[in-house]
């Protein structure tokens, strides 16, 4: 599932630099996420880095774009082509939420 930012959004930008996919932009009165870029940050971090840095906790999970590991898995691979990512079977704990 891709992260959305809710119109709760300060616009104060923290989440921005923290996207390794470079999916959050700034809109016309909140920042967005571009959910064909989303990952929720699986192959990079065991959490999702815009929600970590939110100030105002906007950054949640998109119920209507529920996204499986694997898909995001992918995703990542097909986004960072130069990067090696584990299988999805040895995908450690620290490399996604999902594993927690």
């Amino acid at each position: 599932m891709a992260t959305m930012i809710t119109e709760e959004c300060i616009n104060c930008g923290a989440c921005e630099p923290e996207c390794p996919n470079e999916a959050i932009s700034e809109g016309e009165d909140i920042y967005i996420i571009d959910p064909n870029l989303c990952t929720e940050c699986v192959g990079f971090h065991d959490y999702e880095a815009c929600q970590a840095v939110c100030p105002v906790e906007c950054c949640i999970p998109d119920p209507n774009n529920v996204e499986a590991e694997a898909l995001l898995l992918d995703r990542a691979r097909k986004i960072h082509p130069d990067k090696a990512f584990p299988g999805l079977a040895e995908l450690p704990a620290n490399l996604s939420r999902f594993r927690k």
